[in-house]
């Protein structure tokens, strides 16, 4: 992807569905985490652009890393824009969150970069390479994106105006 809020699109239809089982926040920090290998490569020209970072090994750790990291960011966060009815995040939903995210990435930019083995060190082979167009994977993240944007924003609306009705 060339654009890291682009794997933000599917997660916005898993947490339409999974709600509090699903962190949208850990999902998009365990997103930078995987990045930040290409983003030195990027800026010391120096390595393989998609490294190990985007193997199905690297997904693993980064994942653990996202998962114990993301859960205190995205507490601290919640806290901070005043958002305090979303938490605690459970360690369970941090994992789930975590793992769907680096696990997704290396998923969606395997389809799209052809540097990205995501089995390796066992096979340098990348089976999901062109399986869809670019354009068809950039529009699979928009158009899950709204979709479950819209089904976000209308369950936050309904829960609203319960909330008011009963009072």
């Amino acid at each position: 992807m060339p654009f890291t809020p682009l794997h933000m699109g599917p997660a916005l239809l898993v947490k339409s569905v999974a709600q509090t089982g699903f962190s949208l926040t850990v999902f998009g920090w365990s997103q930078i985490v995987m990045d930040i290998q290409p983003l030195v490569v990027l800026l010391t020209q120096e390595g393989d652009l998609h490294g190990i970072s985007h193997t199905l090994l690297g997904a693993l750790v980064l994942g653990l890393l996202a998962a114990l990291t993301g859960k205190y960011l995205s507490e601290w966060g919640l806290i901070v824009i005043k958002w305090r009815r979303y938490l605690p995040i459970r360690w369970k939903t941090a994992f789930i969150s975590a793992y769907i995210g680096t696990f997704s990435h290396v998923f969606f930019d395997s389809i799209m970069h052809v540097d990205v083995s995501p089995f390796a060190p066992f096979s340098a082979v990348n089976p999901l390479h062109g399986w869809w167009s670019i354009s068809t994977l950039h529009w699979v993240c928009v158009i899950t994106g709204a979709v479950g944007a819209v089904m976000c924003v209308g369950r936050e609306w309904w829960a609203q105006r319960k909330r008011t009705s009963a009072s």
